[in-house]
């Protein structure tokens, strides 16, 4: 018997057409850990308002971005599984599954089940902790088994925000992609999320004003999203040498009107520039797989902001993906479950 390994990401639409992306929305916007509001609320804003109007606009973000083969995001993810599982040798079944879209989580559990796997661990890819992603695939893994006659040993691998072999591999594709780019700045966009999820996840007196750096962390932040991205951008920071002044967080990809955690990225590059810079270096680094939201977000959108201010020049810096440095050290990490 083999241990198996199942790796979640996010997800992504089968096409970048608007029926295939309105499917994908629906699933992921109906989610109650995505937007926490009340089923009716959150079922009229997602068919009345979102549905509508937006798969349209999407769709073409994402035809900006589409391979000849497919997805982006999925291709990485299975490159990312076929040299994981080369990696790991025939003692290890390795298998993908999606949060949203296809293949899903139950599609890969099964087939790790078919191989008879009597132990699963179980690793959603996503470095900082927050329960609009980590905690909703977990919730779909237990919910899997809930009816199941014989449930097989499961480990969770846990946040890896700060891992050495996560930040090892970031820096060192930041190093190799702007060997012959001098940036005057470095900035680090996060996926945003709702300020009412951070403090959600705080635990009792926080000494953050949340307009600023957060915090080391400590018993009362220890999952608190934006506590884990400050950490992530500090242990970055030291392996590439960059002292405060180089650099700056921010976050992007927010969505409705609600306050979503700052500062947005957007603003930050208007910021920026008013300081006089002119070359800037962006990593996104709440990702390990380049995606609508580092290709198109910030490679096409954020970028033609970035010149249209007047900036000379905006170079993004691959995700981990399938890096070997990250591959290597993944395979560490998943054997130390």
């Amino acid at each position: 018997m083999s241990i198996g390994i199942l790796l979640i990401n996010i997800g992504t639409p089968d096409k970048p057409d608007v029926p295939s992306v309105r499917r994908y929305l629906k699933e992921f916007l109906i989610d109650p850990r995505v937007v926490d509001l009340p089923f009716i609320v959150r079922w009229i804003l997602l068919h009345g308002i979102i549905l509508p109007t937006r798969p349209k606009k999407t769709a073409r973000a994402y035809q900006a971005i589409w391979q000849k083969e497919g997805s982006p995001l999925l291709l990485y993810s299975q490159a990312l599984v076929a040299q994981l599982q080369q990696e790991l040798g025939s003692s290890y079944a390795v298998a993908l599954g999606m949060r949203y879209g296809q293949p899903s989580i139950a599609s890969a559990l099964d087939t790790l089940l078919a191989l008879n796997c009597d132990e699963i661990r179980i690793l959603p890819l996503f470095p900082q902790y927050a329960s609009a992603a980590t905690g909703s695939a977990i919730e779909v893994v237990m919910d899997y088994f809930r009816h199941k006659q014989v449930i097989p040993k499961l480990t969770f691998g846990g946040d890896f925000f700060d891992a050495p072999f996560f930040i090892q591999a970031q820096a060192a594709l930041a190093e190799s992609s702007l060997a012959e780019f001098k940036p005057d700045h470095w900035l680090l966009s996060y996926h945003g999320l709702p300020l009412q999820h951070v403090i959600a996840s705080e635990s009792g007196e926080v000494a953050c004003d949340r307009k600023h750096a957060c915090p080391t962390l400590n018993k009362h932040n220890r999952f608190c999203y934006r506590a884990q991205c400050y950490a992530t951008s500090r242990a970055l920071a030291t392996r590439l040498g960059l002292s405060e002044a180089d650099y700056t967080v921010a976050f992007q990809s927010r969505l409705g009107r609600v306050p979503w955690i700052k500062p947005y990225t957007d603003e930050e590059l208007i910021a920026l520039r008013a300081k006089g810079v002119n070359h800037l270096a962006v990593i996104c680094p709440s990702f390990v797989a380049d995606c609508l939201e580092t290709l198109e977000e910030i490679g096409l959108r954020a970028k033609e902001q970035w010149l249209s201010l007047g900036g000379q020049s905006l170079q993004l810096v691959p995700c981990v993906n399938n890096h070997p440095i990250w591959v290597e050290g993944l395979a560490k990490g998943i054997k130390a479950i």
